[in-house]
């Protein structure tokens, strides 16, 4: 059996990233004046997305290099 944890957390953030940066795209900007006007749902969204690609790509990273 071969369980590799990183699939699992590569597509919940990735899957919470994508909701927060459409989240942070659609919204008014009135929404964030209470936060000095940064739009934290996207920034945090993209950090999220980042973070679960990257753990995808390890996952097929290292499958490809099982294969050889």
């Amino acid at each position: 059996m071969n369980f590799d944890l990183r699939v699992p957390i590569g597509i919940l953030f990735t899957l919470f990233g994508t909701i927060l940066v459409v989240l942070g795209l659609t919204t008014s900007q009135e929404l964030y004046q209470a936060s000095l006007g940064i739009n934290v749902n996207l920034d945090w969204g993209l950090a999220l997305l980042v973070f679960g690609l990257v753990m995808l790509g390890f996952v097929f990273r290292s499958n490809r290099k099982a294969h050889r």
